[in-house]
């Protein structure tokens, strides 16, 4: 069955080539690290040597702290919640993949899935998975803040080389020469598993 399922998405996406795009110019929000973003992209996937493409569309919501608390009461850190759509050359939904602090779902053609964790469920149904926890930042161009980082720099200030939480990073690509500049181009590489972003277009905190 997973066999199939992974077949499906394949003939659903094969043709979503990695083709150069401009991306849009957009601000950097002064909170980067609890903006929520919309990103639009594409996604390419090298796993045992087996290659997969796709368009991306990736929402990442972090809700507001909410009121003040009275004194003496801590406020609960906000939740966030991630909803990945992999896209065919046409726009279509071939997967659609949302997490938060509960549960994770995977939606791959009629098919419907869930369990509590959204990198076990994508290894289950698509073979791969997206690191969540740490890519959050990482395409912001940024460490995760969970565990320790090796960064290496380049002459803007920027990060060109990440190791984190088991992954490697190459920054290969940014929107300019600013020392936060985001990056529109990360390779992710993780034992058997390539995973190259290109990143094309930001909304910061979408409705």
């Amino acid at each position: 069955m997973k066999r199939l399922l992974v077949i499906f998405w394949l003939a659903m996406v094969s043709g979503c080539a990695l083709l150069p795009h401009a991306p849009s110019h957009v601000a950097r929000p002064a909170q980067l690290e609890t903006a929520s973003f919309a990103l639009n992209g594409r996604i390419s996937i090298n796993h045992h040597g087996e290659r997969q493409s796709a368009g991306l569309h990736w929402v990442h919501h972090v809700p507001p702290t909410g009121r003040t608390q009275p004194p003496g009461l801590v406020a609960e850190a906000p939740t966030p919640s991630d909803e990945i759509l992999l896209l065919t050359p046409l726009g279509q939904t071939a997967a659609r993949i949302y997490r938060d602090d509960k549960s994770a779902t995977l939606d791959n053609g009629d098919k419907h899935y869930q369990d509590v964790d959204a990198e076990a469920l994508m290894k289950q149904v698509l073979g791969w998975h997206l690191p969540l926890d740490g890519l959050q930042r990482w395409v912001l161009g940024m460490p995760a803040d969970h565990t320790p980082a090796q960064i290496e720099r380049d002459g803007n200030g920027r990060i060109a080389v990440m190791h984190q939480d088991g992954w490697e990073m190459h920054y290969t690509h940014y929107a300019n020469t600013l020392a936060d500049s985001l990056p529109t181009r990360v390779q992710l590489i993780h034992e058997d598993l390539k995973v190259l972003l290109l990143m094309d277009e930001w909304e910061w905190n979408p409705p």
